[in-house]
């Protein structure tokens, strides 16, 4: 019974210091930041109610649509689809504010079958291929850049982090709490070799 006890504390703490060293990882690379010129940014999509846009994503937007206006990106992917009970898509709903705010239609493009991160990567890359487009600037916030890129590796995308600075996720509380969000998904997905 010892020696099974010792096992166990020993691969929980194993486990608490991937979970610590994981954390660490992603709390730094939030800190990484590109305005490299680029063919497209792909704006990762969030949560949108009846066509009304929630804080955190509009933010997101916001940054593509600064992106294009600078020049920096020749075009916006926006992503996400229908949510439960809703009748319009995220990038729909992100697609108007976009048109608002002066980006021309020609230069905006969506995809609307996306429910998660992983979902909203693969339908960009099959926008990206159909079009002909090389590299992209990944958007999204800042606690969720790591694992977001890369997924986007494991598509094959040949992007650069371009997280939003005017992010939502502002008080301690929030940060921490996304923290640990992006921690559990990031840490499920090393071991199951999915990058």
């Amino acid at each position: 019974m010892k020696l099974k006890k010792k096992i166990y504390i020993t691969l929980l703490g194993v486990l608490i210091g991937y979970f610590v060293l994981n954390s660490i990882r992603i709390y730094q690379y939030s800190f990484e930041y590109s305005e490299d010129k680029s063919d497209v940014a792909i704006v990762l999509g969030a949560a949108s109610k009846d066509g009304i846009l929630s804080p955190v994503f509009k933010e997101r937007i916001n940054h593509g649509v600064l992106l294009y206006e600078k020049g920096i990106v020749n075009k916006i992917i926006f992503t996400g689809g229908i949510g439960k009970g809703q009748k319009e898509s995220e990038s729909k709903a992100a697609k108007n504010y976009a048109l608002r705010n002066g980006v021309p239609e020609s230069d905006i493009f969506i995809e609307e079958k996306s429910n998660y991160t992983t979902e909203n990567l693969e339908q960009a890359e099959q926008i990206m291929d159909s079009l002909g487009f090389t590299n992209a600037l990944l958007v999204s916030d800042p606690l969720h850049m790591r694992r977001a890129m890369k997924i986007a590796k494991y598509y094959e995308i040949d992007c650069k982090p371009s997280p939003t600075k005017t992010t939502m996720y502002k008080s301690s509380k929030t940060k921490l709490s996304q923290l640990l969000y992006e921690t559990f998904f990031f840490s499920l997905r090393e071991p199951l070799c999915l990058f």
